[in-house]
């Protein structure tokens, strides 16, 4: 069964699984851009399988969430997102939630939930040079 959301590492309580689906799935509805969300504990990982299970191309974006890596968010933005979203967004996304500091103290499913709210915020603001230029969640106050 297809889901924008594999959590091989239960990071996410069943509940927060459903709220990030559904916000996924009202995303790609509304703006065509596919977000997809691993979250993951190297070694553990489904590997490279999941770019043909997920169909990803050029408007989608894949973040993986990975404690290993440091921070624990990381994004593969495709080309066509590229052009809509300023790269600096993803660094900032990834600075705030996906911190060592903010991930350990706050935990990572929050770090996965505000980030997805971020690029859901994001995504949807109007075309402009000031569209992805600040970070906004529906969970975290800035």
């Amino acid at each position: 069964q297809f889901t924008p959301l594999i959590d091989v590492a239960d990071f996410l309580t069943p509940g927060e699984e459903e709220r990030v689906i559904k916000t996924l799935e009202r995303l790609e509805k509304d703006t065509g851009v596919k977000v997809r969300v691993l979250a993951q504990n190297y070694p553990e990982t489904p590997g490279l399988a999941i770019k043909d299970f997920w169909g990803v191309d050029a408007n989608t974006v894949v973040l993986v969430a990975d404690p290993n890596t440091g921070n624990i968010t990381n994004f593969n933005v495709g080309d066509d997102i590229d052009f809509q979203v300023p790269r600096s967004f993803w660094s900032k996304v990834a600075g705030k939630f996906g911190n060592k500091f903010y991930w350990r103290d706050e935990g990572p499913d929050r770090a996965i939930i505000n980030s997805v709210n971020a690029i859901d915020f994001c995504l949807r603001e109007p075309e402009g040079r000031f569209k992805c230029t600040s970070l906004n969640s529906l969970e975290d106050p800035f």
